[in-house]
């Protein structure tokens, strides 16, 4: 279960990690910069696309690609996989989701279904949530699906390495539909070198705010 300490009172800090679950600037637009603009997101979203996560943390990255998802206007079905080692209490998600009142999330909707022990969760008749729970080494090289696009959103490379080992990469790369694609904040030298020996084409491109650049890529045939 995650630790979490509440910076100025509703920043969610993890204490195992020491690094915030959302940026201190503007935690929503920075999600919809680096995960749905990196990945080209709303425009390719399609029935049965495919959204796979590394770190589901507070929930944001989902709520904001579910109001994308339905502010497009796509007919079928969005599917969305998550891998969470130290998930969240749902005080705690109502707690850190409250930062973003007013911005049209269906954070209740969210909070109303969730439960730590993960799951799938119907969370609208047309946004699918799985929610794999357990340490991401060991749950995505058994996963049977594979991803049109990745948001790689773990805590920092230098605090949380494990999430970013080039085995996991390889493993990412592996579970992704050629041509899919994958975004994170971080232009970390190792975590874009292990991205690259994976198999994708990775780009390094201005990160959102004061970060100074991110990454994103497209798997090679």
């Amino acid at each position: 279960m995650a630790d979490i300490a509440w910076r100025d009172g509703a920043v969610p800090v993890s204490k195992r990690f020491d690094d915030p679950y959302f940026s201190l600037d503007n935690g929503l637009d920075e999600t919809r910069y680096v995960f749905l603009q990196g990945n080209g997101l709303p425009a390719r979203f399609c029935d049965g696309f495919h959204v796979a996560e590394l770190g589901f943390g507070t929930g944001l990255s989902f709520l904001a690609t579910l109001q994308a998802w339905e502010a497009a206007g796509c007919a079928g079905k969005l599917h969305f996989t998550s891998f969470e080692a130290f998930p969240i209490t749902s005080a705690d998600m109502s707690k850190a989701l409250a930062a973003f009142d007013g911005a049209g999330l269906k954070a209740d909707v969210l909070s109303a279904v969730w439960t730590p022990q993960g799951g799938v969760f119907d969370v609208t008749p047309a946004v699918r949530l799985h929610v794999v729970i357990g340490d991401a080494r060991e749950t995505v090289a058994r996963w049977q699906a594979r991803a049109d696009a990745w948001y790689l959103d773990g805590f920092s490379p230098a605090k949380n390495p494990e999430l970013w080992d080039a085995r996991l990469m390889s493993d990412v790369a592996a579970r992704t539909v050629p041509g899919g694609s994958f975004a994170t904040y971080t232009a970390a030298g190792f975590v874009r070198r292990g991205l690259t020996e994976a198999g994708f084409e990775v780009e390094r491109i201005a990160g959102f705010g004061r970060k100074r650049h991110m990454s994103r890529g497209v798997l090679g045939a």
